[in-house]
């Protein structure tokens, strides 16, 4: 069986300790000549271990590099500026958290896996990188799903919605959202773990799912729920918000320009995530049911579907700096250390001004 997410595609072509047979050895399946295999497909091995023990590691190193900086500074800027502390953004902080476990518990481990040709941390461990890896992918697609239900109650119920979004009830979804999280993906723990490769002479291991479990069942549905559903349902309220942003309503042209202008940020966050996502989704699902063909370019299509998939980890940050001008402004306020008073407002904003003024918004 092959395992999910970051040892499924470095074991496809994992490092010169062995030879082309067992670089490949996931994608192998049925195959029992090297030779022949090798000659079908024209395998330049020396190509394939240039770019993943030095151009990998670099583009994972750049990625980590970037997702810890920018989402760090998003939490540090909404945290340290009161009047941007609403539901909207109370979610974005938890998008920047799982973005940064995700960064944490993925990538060094992952760019380990691609230099290494074996899994150098235990079994343990192997269970836990695993088991976090789909715990932080979760987070972030369903924190995506609680900003767009935010989004439609503040479009289609602007008025009865304002006593449910409150940041306290933010805060309780948010941990109802992770508890479930954790509990749904406890099966990681045990299906996956630290197995001998078959193919190799040497006795070497590879983190992956274990041979008796189902490798198929288990991907297509982490299809299912981490991606086609919640995309199903952000789908549904987008489509609700439309009809309602474009068919007008009685707020102020100012009120509604806000909520256009944050609903437009939550719809570029979830569109580059489906984006960043698609590949690897659909590659791992037609692989796990033997239907993705194996070659030197299937096999380099499929590494850089891994490393768009993690630039979804460091892109949102990104993404607020150039579509929001209220986080620039914040973001200079913290880098100047320079703390500004609006000299329009004598106090700290209500709830209903913040939503006129801002679009309730980094």
């Amino acid at each position: 069986m092959e395992t999910s997410w970051d040892s499924d595609i470095t074991n496809l072509t994992k490092g010169s300790n062995l030879n082309v047979c067992n670089e490949t050895h996931i994608a192998l399946r049925g195959v029992e000549n090297c030779e022949e295999f090798e000659f079908e497909i024209g395998f330049d091995r020396d190509v394939v271990e240039r770019i993943v023990v030095v151009i990998v590691p670099v583009f994972f190193g750049m990625i980590g590099i970037l997702g810890l900086v920018g989402n760090t500074l998003v939490v540090v800027v909404v945290a340290a500026n009161p009047g941007m502390r609403s539901t909207t953004n109370i979610l974005i902080i938890n998008l920047a958290v799982a973005d940064l476990l995700f960064v944490i518990f993925c990538i060094p481990f992952t760019a380990t896996d691609f230099v290494l040709p074996f899994w150098p941390f235990g079994n343990v461990w192997c269970k836990i990188v695993q088991y976090l890896i789909i715990v932080t992918a979760y987070a972030s697609v369903y924190t995506l799903v609680l900003m767009s239900l935010d989004r439609y109650l503040a479009v289609v119920h602007p008025i009865t919605s304002m006593s449910w979004r409150t940041e306290n009830h933010a805060i309780m979804a948010i941990c109802i959202a992770w508890a479930v999280i954790f509990t749904i993906s406890t099966p990681a723990l045990v299906i996956h773990g630290e197995d001998l490769d078959d193919l190799s002479s040497e006795n070497l291991t590879a983190c992956r799912i274990l041979p008796q479990y189902d490798w198929s069942f288990f991907q297509v549905s982490f299809f299912l729920t981490s991606y086609l559903l919640p995309l199903t349902l952000i789908s549904i309220f987008y489509v609700c918000m439309l009809v309602r942003l474009w068919r007008g309503s009685r707020v102020s042209a100012e009120s509604r320009r806000g909520r256009r202008r944050v609903t437009r940020l939550v719809l570029v966050v979830v569109g580059v995530f489906a984006f960043c996502w698609c590949p690897i989704q659909v590659i791992l699902v037609t692989k796990s049911l033997e239907a993705y063909p194996l070659n030197s370019t299937t096999i380099m299509v499929q590494i850089a579907s891994h490393i768009l998939a993690y630039m979804n980890s460091c892109v949102n940050p990104i993404l607020y700096a150039f579509l929001s001008d209220n986080f620039r402004k914040a973001f200079r306020k913290i880098i100047y250390c320079r703390p500004r008073q609006d000299p329009q407002r004598s106090g700290p904003p209500t709830k209903t001004t913040r939503a006129a003024s801002t679009g309730d918004i980094l």
